[in-house]
Order: C-alpha cells, then structure tokens, then sequence
C-alpha cells in the first residue's frame, strides 16, 4: 500500500473501493471470482484498519483467519469465520488458477455466493466503522 500503512482511514479507504467494485461487478456471473477477490481485499483492509487504530502493527498477510486472530486479541467481533475461510482460500484460487478447468472444477463462486460475500464484506466494514466511531477509539473522549 503507497499510504500510511498507520493510518486506518487509508485502510478503509481503498477498502471502501473494494466494495464499490464489487457492488458494480456481483451482477455479472462471469466474474464472481471477481467479486470474491474483491470482498477479500476488503474485509482484509478492514481488519488491519481495526488493528492500526488499536496501535497494532500491520502482518503482511492476506490470510483472513490469522488476522481476525489478531483482531479477536482486541475484540470478538463475531465475524462469521466459515465464510472468513471462504475468501481466504477463494483469494488463492481466483487470482491464480487459470484456464477453463477453474470454470469445470467449480471452484468459482455461485452468483448467490458472490453475493453473499459482498453482504459480509459490507457488514464487516459497518461493524469496524461502528468500533472506529466510538470515543474511546483515536484518543477521542
């Protein structure tokens, strides 16, 4: 990332993106992998946001469950941690299998799928701003 890695709000920024392309993309059915890649990203930028704003430093990791670890230190959030598997093991397949055998296989998510990875992605994203609003959080008080 280019931006402060300490900085949350850069976290939830590009994050934010993340979800605004996945919103515009969960429609097509060709590019669920697309949008599964993309719900990853996103609740991955999320959690580290939630651990930069807790004075933590960030892993460079994209596996979901080792962070929600790290997160769950902090604060059980009660993320769903069946689906964080889900998109942890999607962000390996649909970035690097290639070919017509990822379609065959199955391995791409169903449009409903996609879909309701983009719902947890936009509730894990609610949640942390909801935790990153509070006034204990950032000095505020």
């Amino acid at each position: 990332m280019q931006n402060d890695e300490s900085n949350p709000n850069a976290w939830m920024f590009f994050a934010n993106n993340n979800i605004k392309a996945a919103e515009i993309l969960v429609d097509k059915i060709e590019l669920t992998g697309e949008v599964a890649f993309l719900c990853q990203q996103a609740v991955e930028k999320y959690l580290k946001a939630f651990l930069v704003a807790n004075k933590n430093a960030v892993k460079k990791t994209h596996d979901l469950e080792k962070l929600y670890l790290e997160v769950k230190k902090i604060k059980d959030l009660n993320f769903d941690e069946t689906i964080l598997e889900q998109l942890a093991m999607l962000y390996v397949e649909s970035r690097y299998q290639t070919g017509m055998e990822v379609l065959s296989a199955g391995v791409l998510p169903t449009q409903k799928k996609a879909r309701s990875y983009l719902d947890f992605a936009k509730n894990v994203a609610n949640t942390i701003k909801i935790e990153l609003e509070k006034p204990e959080k950032l000095g505020k008080a």
